[in-house]
């Protein structure tokens, strides 16, 4: 990976109540590209022992993933461009938390 930008492949896959992962066409897959190096990102955060590990990844994948909409919708002519700026609050807050701001 080079050292500016990184890429990661993220999944989703529901679980069914008893656990099991769902059968059939249930997984959303997608690529994202992120300056951040995320696992760097969740390493800290682990470190500073503040949210469960399942909320420390979700913080940290969801940073980057607003990150990049953020990015999309400092262009005004895109349909995100409405939420700048409060995608930019949010993310600020969200840094804030690791003290990485």
């Amino acid at each position: 990976m080079s050292s500016n930008t990184h890429r990661y492949r993220i999944t989703v896959t529901p679980v069914e109540a008893d656990g099991a992962q769902c059968s059939g066409r249930c997984t959303i897959e997608f690529e994202q590209r992120s300056p951040r190096d995320w696992m760097h990102a969740l390493e800290g955060a682990q470190r500073q022992r503040l949210l469960s590990c399942n909320e420390d990844a979700t913080a940290v994948v969801a940073t980057g993933l607003l990150e990049t909409l953020a990015g999309a919708s400092r262009d005004p002519e895109h349909p995100l461009g409405a939420l700048q700026p409060e995608l930019d609050g949010l993310l600020a807050k969200l840094l804030a938390l690791r003290g990485t701001v």
